[in-house]
């Protein structure tokens, strides 16, 4: 499978959303509340509308899914190929100026994540890959850590957005068992970007449950799994990229994070381990 005019189309929205976001930085921002606590800015919607007219007019026959058009939608795709867009991953961290927000442009084909550009313009960072072709930051190869003990690992999660006690309760049980049997914790604020700290090896492993939708995750999967990491639903099972909960590590850590996690139950309003595939 050649997928050299994907890759490129994806790095190109990614870059061009990315000098959106570059241009907005020290703006004041146009903030509204998707919840209590989840956020979004006419930036996110603005570089939304910048990938979808690229990507529609490079690939005209494709599905075009994006956090803003679709947030609240059951995902079906209707064709072997589905591009999955975060224009602006890490809005939380953009309105208040932590600089870990990034584009994510990725494409399924098959229901398989098969192409994947990560770009945080704060950071002048490009993460790309696709499928048997590696994985590259600003265009230098890159491999997961060779970390092999989790209690020597770097693990990363996030919080997320929910606030009901039993969600609550749940996630912080997890950041217990990771205490216990981790080196230590980050929460960066972006799916994506935490994605990408363990392809290149800034982190041993990374999990969330709960977060947004696939378009946090396809791009993410593709570079991880090019990097020689591996990517699996927190339970072990296999990854389901519409299921919201994902588990990525080098191949050492991976299976002792997941025992790590397997002593905490899912809090009952969480996305539960998919039974069948939902993408």
């Amino acid at each position: 499978m050649t997928l050299e005019r994907e890759l490129e189309c994806a790095r190109a929205c990614a870059l061009a959303a990315g000098r959106e976001i570059s241009n907005a930085w020290t703006s004041k921002r146009d903030v509204e509340y998707k919840g209590s606590v989840d956020l979004v800015t006419a930036t996110d919607k603005k570089c939304e509308e910048i990938i979808f007219k690229m990507i529609r007019e490079t690939f005209p026959e494709d599905d075009v899914v994006g956090e803003e058009t679709h947030g609240s939608e059951t995902l079906r795709p209707s064709t072997r190929r589905t591009w999955y867009v975060d224009p602006l991953d890490g809005t939380t961290n953009f309105v208040h100026g932590f600089p870990f927000a990034c584009v994510s442009v990725g494409l399924c084909v098959d229901g398989k994540p098969a192409v994947g550009v990560v770009h945080n313009p704060t950071l002048n960072e490009t993460f790309e890959a696709s499928l048997g072709g590696g994985a590259r930051l600003n265009g230098n190869a890159i491999a997961v850590s060779a970390c092999t003990e989790l209690g020597r690992g770097l693990i990363g999660t996030e919080i997320g957005v929910h606030r009901d006690e039993a969600t609550v309760d749940a996630v912080m049980g997890r950041l217990r068992a990771l205490t216990k049997h981790a080196r230590s914790v980050r929460c960066s604020g972006s799916c994506a970007m935490n994605m990408c700290g363990v392809a290149m090896g800034r982190l041993d492993g990374f999990f969330e449950i709960g977060f947004g939708g696939p378009w946090d995750c396809v791009a993410g999967a593709v570079i991880v799994r090019e990097a020689g990491g591996v990517v699996l639903d927190p339970s072990g099972e296999d990854f389901d990229v519409c299921a919201r909960r994902v588990l990525c590590a080098n191949a050492h850590v991976g299976s002792s994070l997941v025992d790590a996690l397997s002593t905490v139950p899912d809090g009952p309003d969480e996305p539960q381990k998919p039974s069948v595939a939902t993408c």
